[in-house]
Parts: structure tokens; C-alpha cells; sequence
């Protein structure tokens, strides 16, 4: 075996909410209703209003550093905790954004920051709820929080645009941010959240005669630039839409499953030739392996087939998520994806080949190995933009991220 077998390219993570990281566990208990996303939210809501700009900057900076030490090299940051609670900013409310940003850089990790815009409770544009305070901006202040984050942007940092999702977003006010980015000739990624419920679906139906998916369709270009987050539950145009599109589609299936969202039409849409990537999502599990795994056991258990995700050019299953899932994930952040003999800004990670898991395999199986074999992280190097962020198994900055974190974990829990 070469050393070069055990070595993979890094993961792009499309999808987080980094302060969810400080809930993870914490929404397990059952509350004798019928316990689905809509109550988890009220959990969520509660750490949201809670955070502040540097206990976020510390739950961030763990949450990256255990992505990398898993495989993620990259990270799509959906941020929309944009206020501090602490009343409205003089100019852009760029404080809870600067945490992110910070935390990202504490780790290393490359990043793709995804500001987001937030305005209404739902589809009918009722007044967005108290505990949605710290999300909300118009589109006016949107457009100020965008220009002023574009001025971060450098190094590892990259800036993209986001919309909630349809019942967070007017469709109005949705079509005139795309008209100005497009004046000002900004091409960028841009990333919703959509289909992620069947409540959501059969209120946007109901609202505007569409389905989320549908409405996107007859109103805007869905082109490259666009990562549609979730689209759990879909129609058969709407596959067949998708899977045709230059977008790429990203899922999240331990979120998926932790909420009870639904399961996707991977099969489906694989058939068509879509466009994907994984994302970690409400981090209640940070693993790109664990995310994959999840991703071809759901379609397994509702096809009562085995290797779902595999093509005649590429039969191996774990080889096949692991490559698609990085190469549409690139797409979705705005980045490339470098081999990982290339010297400089590359991102790989080098796998631990003395691992039970993994010694003496040949090295067409290493990959399906590392995504399908046990429970124990087989990562042992990561480099991330160039830089070796992690060495046999330990990240470069382990100590400092770990005790700010737990200064700021005890703080929330008080």
C-alpha cells in the first residue's frame, strides 16, 4: 500500500447553524405532545436569544475544530443570528457575524459565510415572532449587512447570500435582492432552505398555488450559484427538475432524521444526474461519515435494495458519496476543489492506515472503508487551506478552543 491511498479529498460541509451546536442533546425529551420540528424550534428559539457574540465565537471555534478533525475542511455558515439582543446597531449588525468569522479562523477552516434574510413568522407575512428578534432585517438593512460583510472577505473567508426560506421571505422581497445582486454584477452562492416539512409545503401550496420547490422554478433561474437546503418532499417534475438543473442539493440527513423531517428521493434524483453535497446542519452529530452512512441507509431501507449510490463508471459506494458529495459541495461554497497532491491551498486528510478498519485493505476499498466500517473517527492529518490544522488526530490549537468552550457551555447552562 502507497501512502497516497489513504488519502482523500477534504470535505466541504454546505449546511451549519454553528450556535445549534450548543443544544445538541438537549431536545430529546419527550413532551407528551406530538414532538416534530415545529417543537424542537421552541428550543432552538430559547439558545438563540441567549448566545452571546463571544460565547458564540467559542461554540463556533469547537464546532469547526471537531469538523475538521472529522474530515470537514470547509464550511457553508448559514447565519442569520444576526442582532446582538443588546439593541439595534448604529450601522450593519456585523457583531454575531465577526464571531463566526473569528471562530473560523481560530480553527482553520475554510469559510463560506451565508447571511441570511429573515422577515416574516410565515407565508402570510403576520409579524415575525418575539423570539425571532435577533434574525429579522428588511431587505434595505440586508443589502447594507451584505455590503459590509463582502469587505471581510479574504484568506480563507468567502461570502455567499441567503434566503430562510419561503415563509421567512415575501417572494417580492425574495425576487428584488436577486435583481439587485444581479445590477451590481455580484456572483455569489446563494442557499434557501426549502421543502423541508410537509407543513411548510402545504402552506406555501396554499398561499401561493405552488409547491416551495415549484414557485423557485417559475419565478428564478435556478442556476449553478444555488444550493437548495433539505427539498425533503418533492413531486416527480420537481425530481426531474432538479436532477436536470445545474444546482446542487443539499442534505443533511442527520438533521433530516433527528427532526423527523422526511426522508429524500436520493434514488430518484441520482437517476437523473443531480447535483449534491452534506451538511451538518443543527450539528447534532458532526461527522461526514456518519452523514453519508445515513444518506445511503435511508434510501436502502425504503428501496429494500443494497448500494444505492453508485454508478457503472464508479461501483464503489462509499468512493462514489465521498466524491460526489465533495465535488458538489465545492460548487455550493464557491470553491474548488483541490487534488490533494496539490502543494499550497489544498484540503485532504490522511487517513490513519494502521487502523484495524482500514490496515491491509487494498486501496480500491479504503474509502468504502472509512464510510461504512465502525464508529471510530480513522482521520488522522487534515490540512485546510494549506495549513496542517490537525496531526494525529489532535487539533494545533486544541487546548485554547476546548476551554473557551466550556467557559461559554457553562454560562449558557446557568
Amino acid at each position: 500500500m502507497s501512502p497516497e491511498d489513504y488519502i482523500l479529498p477534504g470535505m466541504p460541509n454546505l449546511h451549519s447553524h454553528a450556535f445549534q451546536r450548543a443544544l445538541a442533546g438537549q431536545a430529546e425529551l419527550a413532551t407528551g405532545n406530538k414532538d416534530d420540528f415545529w417543537s424542537w424550534r421552541g428550543k432552538m428559539y430559547h439558545c438563540a436569544n441567549r448566545i452571546t457574540p463571544d460565547q458564540l465565537r467559542a461554540v463556533a471555534a469547537q464546532l469547526f475544530m471537531e469538523m475538521l478533525k472529522s474530515g470537514y475542511t470547509s464550511v457553508a455558515e448559514f447565519h442569520y443570528l444576526h442582532h446582538t439582543g443588546q439593541g439595534q446597531s448604529a450601522g450593519p449588525p456585523t457583531e454575531m457575524a465577526d464571531a463566526v468569522i473569528a471562530a473560523s479562523e481560530d480553527a482553520g477552516i475554510g469559510l463560506t459565510l451565508l447571511p441570511v434574510l429573515y422577515m416574516t413568522a410565515d407565508f402570510d407575512g403576520p409579524e415575525p415572532l418575539p423570539e425571532q428578534a435577533r434574525f429579522i432585517n428588511d431587505v434595505d438593512s440586508f443589502l447594507s449587512l451584505l455590503a459590509c460583510l463582502r469587505g471581510r472577505q479574504g484568506g480563507n473567508m468567502n461570502m455567499g447570500a441567503a434566503f430562510h426560506s419561503l415563509r421567512a421571505v415575501p417572494g417580492r422581497s425574495l425576487l428584488e435582492v436577486l435583481r439587485i445582486l444581479t445590477e451590481e454584477d455580484i456572483d455569489c452562492p446563494i442557499h434557501i432552505h426549502i421543502a423541508e416539512t410537509r407543513k411548510e409545503v402545504e402552506a406555501c401550496t396554499g398561499f401561493y398555488g405552488l409547491t416551495p420547490v415549484r414557485w423557485l422554478f417559475e419565478n428564478v433561474d435556478i442556476d449553478r450559484r444555488w444550493c437548495l437546503v433539505h427539498a425533503t418532499h418533492l413531486t416527480d417534475w420537481e425530481v426531474g427538475k432538479l436532477s436536470m438543473s445545474e444546482c446542487v442539493i443539499g442534505l443533511c440527513p442527520t438533521t433530516e432524521a433527528n427532526l423527523g423531517d422526511g426522508i429524500f428521493r436520493f434514488a430518484d434524483f441520482l437517476s437523473g444526474g443531480g447535483k449534491f453535497g452534506i451538511g451538518s446542519d443543527s450539528n447534532i452529530s458532526v461527522s461526514p461519515v456518519e452523514e453519508l452512512r445515513w444518506l445511503e441507509y435511508g434510501q436502502r431501507l425504503i428501496t429494500n435494495r443494497r448500494n444505492i449510490s453508485a454508478t457503472g463508471d464508479e461501483p464503489h459506494v462509499g468512493t462514489f458519496l465521498w466524491e460526489n458529495a465533495a465535488s458538489g459541495g465545492a460548487r455550493a461554497l464557491g470553491c474548488k476543489i483541490h487534488s490533494p497532491g496539490t502543494e499550497g491551498p489544498a484540503d485532504l486528510l490522511v487517513l490513519n492506515g494502521e487502523h484495524p478498519l482500514l490496515y491491509g485493505k487494498p486501496a480500491h476499498e479504503i474509502t468504502d472503508s472509512f464510510v461504512f466500517s465502525g464508529n471510530d473517527n480513522l482521520v488522522r492529518d487534515v490540512k485546510a487551506g494549506g495549513k496542517w490544522v490537525v496531526r494525529d488526530g489532535a487539533h494545533v490549537n486544541e487546548q485554547d478552543i476546548s476551554a473557551r468552550y466550556k467557559k461559554a457551555i457553562k454560562e449558557l447552562n446557568q
